[in-house]
């Protein structure tokens, strides 16, 4: 509850215990065993933040968060409650302003971001790729902007890997070798992703920051509650949800410096999911985000069962404590018990080791920093009651609160032109390209063939006029030679006349000579 300018988490031996709003930036840790009160402190400060008009985000991991929507009842344990807090002047059973939101679009709006916004290295980071893969993810984006190709969801991302596995030769003067076994090792990382609903997340319109940090017409801030039910057992998209939600609020707001209350504070529930498995560069990328994020004015909340599951380096970060009872049934149990209290400064009236293990239901062991940034002394603290319902909403609430929030912008999804659809256009282009050269191919060939058909038909049909004229010169000798003998033999025959004609002549004058002489 916020009261005076601060937020009155609950009693311990009659005196408030409050926290300051401008404090809650230095982020907090809510542990405990199942069933003690975690998720209760929970909504207590999430209405808290709210009252402060600070917009909150919550994951909301078992369903039962989402009685914020609804106004709480009364009952006798209630009312004695509202009393022993000292409440009755203050409290009031009211709704809070809630957006609800769901990556898998079925209990909210629905949440989307592009892969573009994602990134190669957060990408890289959420697939576990080696430095190799990393670094050809990082070509395939830069290829994507150099080439205006926006990449929106994962038809994008694969059409580019196939499209940059196609085009390795050309790429390599400009990008850098880009091996098949990188790109292989890429389409197997992303399948465990898309099988996860990363096919849902990655798309348009994405979600847009200033939407989650919005107050209601009375100043309050608006609860946004992430339905994670069904994400909760996708951790691969939980956590590249989470984180690049951080990333993206550490990009889009500016420095904030110490702030009277925070812009906006983030309660991730069950927090040991996104620490679960991680690959170690990407805890390294959560405790990096959660170290930045606090000077843009954000706080993070995680909320889980033992200090243990969150990483030490991520751990060390969280500067208010909130713990409830834990169980010591084993060795590894009571190593966590010991840990837990001596995470938390030390109060001279009671060992908080021995504490923790006796807490009941909605008590805690509480360590907040004051207006100076100093850690408290631990107290137990009896938490305060909340003023929404403690349990979860109806289904007409829900869809109520669905229609009116402001956010049916996001209901439908936009496939805008983006790598795929222009990669298949550059495809349809190139094979209606490759048909034309084929076409040009066949016809260049049809007329290759038919010009050779013509040549050869010419030189057969010169050969033949070779011949024709060959033989008719052969027959024109045979004929002039014919005529020449007939000639000869004509020539010789009048030859032959004229020497028979000759010695007739040269006998008669012969004679007549020889008669002459005679009769002389």
């Amino acid at each position: 509850m916020y009261l005076n300018g601060e937020i009155y988490l609950g009693l311990s031996e009659g005196e408030r215990v409050t926290m300051a709003p401008g404090m809650a930036n230095r982020h907090g840790l809510i542990a405990g065993a199942s069933g003690t009160g975690k998720t209760i402190t929970m909504k207590v400060l999430a209405e808290s933040f709210s009252d402060a008009g600070v917009p909150v985000f919550l994951c909301d991991i078992k369903g039962d968060v989402s009685g914020l929507a609804e106004a709480g009842t009364s009952s006798e344990g209630m009312e004695k409650r509202i009393d022993k807090f000292g409440l009755r002047e203050h409290f009031r059973y009211r709704p809070y302003p809630v957006c609800f939101w769901d990556v898998y679009q079925e209990a909210g709006h629905p949440v989307r971001a592009s892969v573009s916004d994602m990134g190669p290295e957060l990408l890289s980071r959420i697939l576990g790729l080696s430095p190799a893969q990393e670094g050809v993810l990082d070509i395939i984006f830069r290829i994507a902007d150099d080439h205006g190709l926006l990449l929106i969801d994962m038809k994008d991302l694969r059409a580019m890997v196939e499209y940059c596995s196609e085009h390795r030769t050309e790429l390599l003067t400009n990008y850098g070798n880009i091996t098949a076994q990188s790109l292989g090792g890429i389409t197997r990382a992303l399948l465990p992703l898309e099988r996860q609903g990363g096919d849902l997340f990655f798309g348009a319109p994405g979600l847009e920051i200033a939407d989650l940090m919005r107050r209601d017409s009375e100043g309050r801030g608006v609860i946004n509650l992430l339905d994670c039910v069904k994400l909760s057992r996708s951790p691969k998209l939980y956590a590249t949800f989470l984180l690049w939600l951080m990333s993206e609020l550490f990009e889009c707001l500016p420095e904030a410096g110490d702030l009277d209350k925070p812009k906006l504070v983030f309660f991730f529930d069950e927090a040991h999911m996104l620490f679960s498995d991680a690959p170690k560069l990407l805890v390294q990328k959560i405790e990096q985000m959660v170290k930045l994020i606090r000077s843009k004015g954000v706080g993070v909340w995680f909320v889980t069962q033992s200090p243990g599951d969150i990483p030490d380096s991520v751990l060390a970060q969280l500067s208010g404590r909130i713990q409830h009872a834990l169980r010591a049934y084993t060795p590894a149990e009571q190593k966590a018990v010991r840990a837990a209290a001596n995470s938390m400064r030390p109060n001279p009236a009671f060992r908080s080791e021995d504490v923790i293990t006796q807490l009941g239901v909605g008590k805690a062991l509480v360590s907040l920093l004051d207006e100076n940034g100093v850690p408290g002394v631990t107290l137990q603290t009896s938490i305060i009651c909340p003023q929404s319902l403690m349990a979860p909403c109806a289904p007409a609430t829900r869809t109520a609160s669905m229609g009116s929030d402001g956010m049916g912008k996001y209901d439908q999804s936009v496939d805008p032109e983006s790598a795929y659809e222009l990669l298949e256009k550059q495809k349809e282009a190139d094979a209606e390209k490759a048909a034309l050269e084929a076409e040009r191919a066949a016809l260049e060939k049809e007329k290759a063939e038919f010009e050779a058909k013509k040549r050869k038909e010419e030189e057969a049909a010169e050969k033949k006029r070779e011949r024709e004229e060959a033989a008719a010169a052969r027959k024109r000798e045979r004929e002039e030679e014919a005529a020449e003998r007939k000639r000869q033999a004509a020539s010789d025959r009048r030859k032959a006349q004229i020497e028979r004609s000759m010695i007739s002549t040269g006998t008669q004058i012969l004679k007549r000579g020889l008669l002459k002489t005679l009769f002389k």
